[in-house]
C-alpha cells in the first residue's frame, strides 16, 4: 500500500504562484510515475503533470506547459507541483497519484494510488 498526502492548496489571486506537495509513505518503489491531476466542480478529473521515479522524465498537459513544473525529492519521498500565473479556471481539487507501470500515463485509470486532494481556489 502507498499513502499519499497532498498539501499546499489554498485561496490565491489570479496571477499568483503556488506550490503543492505530495508526501508518499508505505510501500517503497524504485520505478513508476507520480502524477498530478485536478478536478473542477462538475468536470472530470484531468491530467496535469507526471514525473518518473528518477525524475528524468516529465510530462505535462498542453495547457500547463510553460507555467507548471513538476519535481521530486526522493530523499523526502515528496513530489511537488509548482504553478505560476494562476487563473480562475485553475480552481479545482488537485490530486496526487502513483503509478507502478513502466510507461507514463495521463489516464486516471492507470494510476494505482490516490491522495485525498487539496483545494486550490483562484480568485479574479
Amino acid at each position: 500500500q502507498v499513502q499519499l498526502v497532498e498539501s499546499g492548496g489554498g485561496l490565491v489571486q489570479a496571477g499568483d504562484s503556488l506550490r503543492l506537495s505530495c508526501a508518499a509513505s508505505g510501500r517503497a518503489f524504485s520505478s513508476g510515475f507520480m502524477g498530478w491531476f485536478r478536478q473542477a466542480p462538475g468536470k472530470e478529473r484531468e491530467f496535469v503533470a507526471a514525473i518518473s521515479w528518477s525524475g528524468d522524465w516529465k510530462y505535462y498537459a498542453d495547457t500547463e506547459k510553460g507555467r507548471t513544473t513538476i519535481s521530486r525529492d526522493n530523499a523526502k519521498n515528496t513530489v511537488y507541483l509548482q504553478m505560476s500565473g494562476l487563473k480562475p479556471e485553475d480552481t479545482a481539487v488537485y490530486y496526487c497519484a502513483a503509478r507502478f507501470g513502466s510507461n507514463w500515463s495521463g489516464s486516471v485509470r492507470d494510476y494505482d494510488y490516490w491522495g485525498q486532494g487539496t483545494q486550490v481556489t483562484v480568485s479574479s
